[in-house]
């Protein structure tokens, strides 16, 4: 059980590295100092779901939903391409940026945000549901249970580094230009996605 949690933990923790859209809002919330402790539940809890979703009940997502895959793709494009864009606005007003950590966006917004961050991707759903649930799948029965935890522990730690991580480093960020290169960063991270997606 511990190796295979610990398999789990391996194989979660180097899915969910990659710098992406979720994990690019989750670095500037911590560096915004904006709901951070919110945003990071949020996401590793999501990441905790869709996990059990891949490795107890990835033959049902896949037979019962067969335009769920391509939906989300175009889907997730269009809001990254969105997503990019206000960013891409954002740096070209470093002024708006400073206010920004003045007037913040409601908890319920930057939750949504998350969530569409989150669920309109569907490289989250090619990483958790369908590649963890896979590699989970191939293991013995009893042994499923604590891949899946050692998984989502993976989700739990990053998510908090992340968070927390880019909240030390405020003191340092606190600068337009900084701010400027960080949201043309995200803006190019955002439409390189969207064209992954939609160039397959």
């Amino acid at each position: 059980m511990i190796i295979a949690a610990f398999d789990g933990f391996l194989l979660g923790a180097s899915l969910i590295m990659a710098i992406g859209a979720q994990n690019a809002f989750v670095i500037r919330q911590g560096i915004l100092r904006q709901y951070v402790l919110w945003i990071c539940l949020f996401c590793a809890v999501s990441d905790a779901v869709l996990i059990w979703i891949g490795v107890f009940g990835l033959s049902l997502v896949t037979t019962t939903l067969p335009l769920f895959i391509p939906i989300m793709t175009y889907g997730g494009a269009a809001f990254l391409i969105w997503f990019g864009y206000s960013a891409f606005r954002r740096a070209l007003k470093p002024a708006a940026i400073q206010m920004s950590t003045t007037h913040a966006p409601s908890l319920k917004a930057a939750l949504l945000t998350c969530a569409a961050l989150t669920f309109l991707n569907p490289h989250v759903y090619l990483d958790t549901v369908i590649l963890l649930g896979s590699v989970a799948n191939a293991r013995h029965p009893e042994e499923q249970s604590a891949f899946a935890i050692g998984a989502a522990t993976a989700s739990f730690v990053w998510f908090f580094a992340i968070g927390l991580g880019a909240m030390v480093l405020k003191p340092w960020l606190d600068r337009p230009r900084v701010w400027q290169i960080i949201d043309g960063t995200i803006a190019l991270i955002m439409w390189l996605l969207a064209a992954k997606l939609l160039i397959g």
